[in-house]
């Protein structure tokens, strides 16, 4: 196993840290809205992401997130006419739009294997993605980012009774891009690795949520049984869904392609997230029981606190994403895996 970070793909103070850190590794997401290049699914428009980051010693491993506007893919079928999916989607999805949205992933797929990049960190979470409420302070002050359900739904417009996407139509359209995508993921090498919703509620924001237990994993993976067809093992999402860690990482074992190290406390409905030394979860265990079953796979630290003096490092940083965070985190998962190399 190998730490690496995930890093902002245009230049940050963190690509610096990470060399001082002895990190070289990372993980980037290439949506446009960040890099400010079009086209992200283009070898070109990819290489000059992977370029800029080598001239500063960093090799990108792998990508995370929606690298484009997944949602002729996700919501298709939709109940509820989109607000706007970019000018050259119609008003409601059509066969057209996720066919032509298929094909720029697969062409990503090939980019990402010329370049050398052989992971791809997604999700299938319809419609508000990866959602928080706000943040908590901490342990001494720091301000840690949360979800409370009643908040979220508080703070954003009624949705209808029936849902716009139903869990039904979901698995519909994840069968259909698996089906789609997954053989051009084989032929080129690329991991796949499926990340859990995050929260792992049946619905949110009026899209019925799809990947809240290890059963939906099995799922998924019989959808197309192939060793590109892998697992993001987020700890935390495992952890409230209610599996225990050590017994789901052994039943996925070779399926496990990316793991996420983070801690929660709360249940799926109302949880904060925590340092890296805190939680009930026993980190060093799991360590252990990743080298058992021989993963030999990237690992990162998930979402941190912030800490004082991380607006002055970067004063626009994602909440959960600060640096100070980063570096107390990687300083612990380092020590945790020369440990479990050694236990």
């Amino acid at each position: 196993m190998k730490l690496v970070e995930f890093v902002p793909p245009v230049k940050h103070p963190l690509w610096t840290l990470c060399r001082q850190m002895g990190i070289t590794d990372v993980i980037v997401k290439v949506n446009p809205a960040l890099t400010g290049l079009p086209d992200p699914w283009r070898h070109a428009t990819l290489k000059k992401v992977v370029d800029g980051l080598a001239a500063e010693g960093l090799r990108v491993v792998g990508l995370e997130g929606d690298p484009f506007d997944m949602a002729p893919i996700k919501q298709f079928g939709e109940a509820a006419p989109l607000v706007s999916r970019g000018a050259d989607a119609s008003p409601q999805i059509t066969a057209a739009d996720r066919e032509r949205a298929l094909a720029r992933y697969r062409e990503l797929l090939e980019s990402m294997a010329a370049l050398g990049i052989g992971l791809l960190c997604y999700n299938f979470m319809v419609g508000p993605g990866w959602s928080r409420t706000g943040v908590r302070a901490v342990r001494g002050g720091a301000l840690a980012t949360y979800f409370n359900k009643a908040e979220y739904e508080a703070s954003h417009p009624a949705t209808p009774n029936s849902l716009r996407l139903a869990a039904d139509q979901v698995w519909a359209n994840y069968e259909h891009f698996i089906k789609a995508v997954m053989p051009t993921a084989e032929k080129v090498g690329v991991r796949m690795a499926l990340h859990p919703d995050d929260p792992c509620l049946p619905s949110l924001g009026g899209y019925a949520r799809i990947f809240g237990s290890v059963a939906d994993y099995d799922r998924a993976y019989a959808l197309y049984p192939s060793p590109s067809n892998a697992v993001t093992f987020c700890q935390a999402n495992f952890k409230l869904m209610g599996a225990d860690l050590i017994a789901a990482a052994r039943h996925f074992g070779p399926r496990i392609a990316f793991i996420h190290m983070r801690d929660v406390e709360g249940d799926r409905t109302d949880f904060t997230e925590l340092f890296h030394d805190q939680g009930s979860t026993d980190p060093f265990a799991l360590m252990r029981t990743y080298r058992e079953l021989g993963l030999d796979v990237p690992v990162r630290g998930d979402h941190v606190p912030e800490m004082a003096g991380d607006r002055l490092l970067a004063p626009d940083a994602v909440p959960g994403y600060s640096v100070l965070g980063r570096l107390f985190a990687d300083g612990y998962l380092k020590a945790l895996l020369k440990g479990a190399e050694v236990a």
